[in-house]
This record gives structure tokens, C-alpha cells and sequence, in this order.
């Protein structure tokens, strides 16, 4: 027998929110968002955006930022405790708990990113090499973002890598700016490993070289991390914000001259601060 033809598959239809009828028959569209708002949920969310996912807050702190009465907010907190949302320290301090700070970090990152985005991309055809930036998650930096260079023979910065904070500039730009008991957190989850003949392994040389870092604003890898390439990384220092960002041009040894050297540097250094004061 003869197949019949098949139909036509229907267009799809533009998916509409469903609403409820007896929603419908009990609120007008004008009403209905605010008559259904949940005021406990609201609250919750209301003190959670109180954190930045750094500092932690007191009790009073919050009640000054929510407006909440103690004894509302204090069931509020435990709460959230309660559910993993929320850390209380042994001083009755509050912090976002990791599975919310790790989405805080990843949102601020993203922010700094976009805006480091287009003076990387004037680096990079400034200098015709790669250009990165980098960001500290906690106690580990990853590079953020890069745009490389066309030459056959390139320095490659892969997204999402972990550097080691001692012989990277980038590195050691952001490891140089935290205070000592971050930054000898930051250098034994990583360690002092042997990259190249060149790696600076010995920790008291190492923080003269963050002295000197935080003095002059740039930091360099000379072949610390990878044979034949150097590297010129700035912090990027927002006003009243620890630093958690740097920027950075690196390219083979054999393209790097005195005079081009100077100019890297200087131009780092100028991105680092037009990002910071934007």
C-alpha cells in the first residue's frame, strides 16, 4: 500500500509563561507579582546580597545594610546556615559559603575581564604579541583571558591555566600585592618548583623580588617558567580593592631588544592604570 504522505512538522510555538487560572481569577496582571512575592524569601536573598564574598559581617553589620530587626534576621541567618548558604566563623561572623563564593568570584572575574578586554586587544596589536590577563580565585591564578599573536614562533598563554605564582609575571604580580599570610598560602598550594634553570626556588629571594614588584609596578619572567620567552605583567590596583587582576605582553627572547623592552614595560604598566582608574 501506498505510504500517506507525512504532515509537516508545525512550526514550534513562542513558549508563554502559564499562569495559573485561579491566579488569573483572583489577581489583575497589575497585582499578581506583588500579591505572590514571597517577603521571606526576599529577606533571605536580601542578606545574602550583603556580602561580597570576601569580608565577612557581623550581626550588627547586616542590620545596618537589611534594616531587619535582630530577631528577624537572626532566623534569617541560621537559616540560611542551616541550608549551606551561609558560614558562621567562631567570632559569630558571617560569610558566603563556598558553593556561593566560588559563583560570586566567578561573576566579579568575568566583570574585571570585560573591562581589561579591549585595552589587552590594544596591547596585542601594539607590540603584535600575546597579550593575557589573570585572575586569583582564592588562593590559586588562573589566566582569565588572551589574545595571541600570529608569529609562527609565539609565547601561548591557554585560557583557564593555573600559574605558578614564582616564576610567572602575572604571578607574581598578583602574589606580590596580597598581604604575607595570603601570599605564603598562595606559594605553598603551589610550591616552589623548578621550571628552568632561571626559577627563582629560594623564598627570601623571592619576596625581595615582590618588594622590588610593588616599588616599580611590574613584574617579569625572564625564562622562569618556560626557556626562550619573557614576559612584563602589571597589577591592576582598583582604588580601596585588593588586588586580584593583572595584565601582561610576552614574547620570545629572541624578539625582545633593550629599547622594546622599556616600551613593553612602560605600556603594561599604563594599561594597568587606565584599567584601574576607569
Amino acid at each position: 500500500m501506498p505510504r500517506k504522505s507525512e504532515t509537516p512538522s508545525a512550526p514550534e510555538k513562542n513558549i508563554r509563561r502559564r499562569i495559573p487560572k485561579w491566579a488569573l481569577q483572583s489577581a489583575s496582571p497589575s497585582t499578581s507579582g506583588e500579591q505572590y512575592y514571597l517577603r521571606s524569601i526576599g529577606r533571605a536573598l536580601e542578606v545574602l546580597d550583603c556580602f561580597d564574598g570576601k569580608a565577612p559581617l557581623a550581626l550588627k553589620d547586616i542590620v545596618g545594610r537589611t534594616g531587619l530587626p535582630e530577631s528577624t534576621l537572626f532566623r534569617v541567618l541560621l537559616t540560611l546556615e542551616k541550608h549551606g548558604y551561609l558560614q558562621q566563623a567562631v567570632d559569630g561572623t558571617y560569610q558566603l559559603a563556598p558553593k556561593l563564593r566560588f559563583g560570586w568570584l566567578i561573576e566579579q572575574a568575568n566583570l574585571v575581564r570585560d573591562k581589561v578586554r579591549p585595552v589587552l586587544e590594544g596591547l596585542a596589536q601594539r607590540f603584535n604579541e600575546t597579550a593575557s590577563m589573570a585572575y586569583l580565585y582564592e588562593d590559586r591564578i588562573h589566566v582569565l583571558d588572551s589574545i595571541e599573536t600570529f608569529h609562527e614562533i609565539r609565547m601561548s598563554n591557554r585560557v583557564g591555566r593555573v600559574l605558578p605564582p614564582h616564576c610567572s609575571a602575572m604571578g607574581k604580580a598578583i602574589t606580590a600585592f596580597q598581604d604575607r599570610t595570603l601570599s605564603d598560602h598562595i606559594l605553598e598550594v603551589y610550591g616552589l618548583s623548578r621550571r628552568t634553570e632561571y626559577t627563582i626556588t629560594d623564598r627570601a629571594r623571592l619576596f625581595e623580588e615582590f618588594d622590588e614588584i610593588r616599588r616599580t609596578g611590574i613584574a617579569c619572567d625572564r625564562e622562569e617558567s618556560n626557556l626562550g620567552g619573557i614576559c612584563f605583567a602589571a597589577a591592576i590596583q582598583f582604588p580601596g580593592q585588593p588586588v586580584v587582576a593583572a595584565l601582561s605582553v610576552s614574547t620570545p627572547v629572541v624578539r625582545m631588544t633593550a629599547q622594546r623592552e622599556e616600551e613593553t614595560r612602560a605600556a603594561v604598566l599604563d594599561a594597568a592604570r587606565r584599567v584601574a582608574n576607569s
